[in-house]
C-alpha cells in the first residue's frame, strides 16, 4: 500500500528522464535515410529555364546540393558563404525548397547565384525523398552520385572545413592559403 504513493515520483522521474534526453540531441546530427545511396530520382523544373531535368543533370561530382528558401532567414546568412564557395569552384546545386518560383530568381538576382542548376520543388516530394527536415540542409554528392554526407543548418568556413573539406581538397582554409602564400 505504501509503494502506490512513489508511483507519481517514478512517472515523474521517467518523464524527466525522457524529457532531458531530447533537449539533448543536436538537430545538426540528425540521420540521414539515404547516407550511402544514390541520390532521388525526380523530375522538376529548372528554376532558370523552366525546362524538366532529373537527377541525372546533378553531373558533377563531388557537388554540394543546398536545400534553401526565400522564406529561410539561415539561408540568407549562408548564401555569401555559398558564392564564395561557388567562385572557388565548388560545383553547388539548390534545391528550391517549398518555395515561389518568381520570388526564388528575384531573390538570387539581388543576392548573386551560386547554383549551376535549382530543382524548383514547390510541393516538397524531392524534399521528402531525400529526407529533408527544413532549409539549410546541404548534402554532399560523392563521386559516383551518392549521398556521401549531411549538414543542417547555415554551412559556413568552420563547417566546410570540419565535414566537407575532404571532398573539395582545392578548397584550401584560410589558415592553410596563409601559410602557403608565407613560404613561397
Amino acid at each position: 500500500m505504501q509503494a502506490k504513493k512513489f508511483i507519481p515520483l517514478a512517472a515523474f522521474a521517467v518523464l524527466a528522464g525522457l524529457l532531458f534526453r531530447g533537449l539533448s540531441i543536436d538537430p545538426t546530427e540528425l540521420p540521414v535515410a539515404r547516407l550511402g545511396q544514390p541520390f532521388p530520382d525526380f523530375a522538376q523544373p529548372e528554376l532558370r529555364s523552366g525546362r524538366q531535368i532529373s537527377v541525372s543533370a546533378l553531373v558533377e561530382r563531388p557537388a554540394l546540393v543546398n536545400v534553401w528558401a526565400t522564406w529561410c532567414y539561415s539561408c540568407r546568412v549562408e548564401h555569401p558563404y555559398l558564392l564564395n564557395l561557388a567562385e572557388q569552384g565548388v560545383p553547388i546545386y539548390g534545391l528550391n525548397y517549398k518555395d515561389e518560383p518568381i520570388k526564388a530568381r528575384e531573390w538570387l538576382a539581388q543576392l548573386g547565384d551560386p547554383y549551376q542548376l535549382n530543382v524548383v520543388d514547390v510541393e516538397g516530394s524531392v524534399g521528402l525523398d531525400l529526407g529533408v527536415y527544413g532549409a539549410p540542409e546541404t548534402y554532399v554528392l560523392d563521386a559516383v552520385g551518392h549521398i556521401a554526407h549531411r549538414h543542417v543548418g547555415v554551412l559556413d568556413e568552420a563547417v566546410f572545413q570540419r565535414d566537407f573539406s575532404r571532398w573539395f581538397p582545392a578548397v584550401a582554409s584560410p589558415a592553410a592559403a596563409a601559410g602557403s602564400e608565407g613560404g613561397q
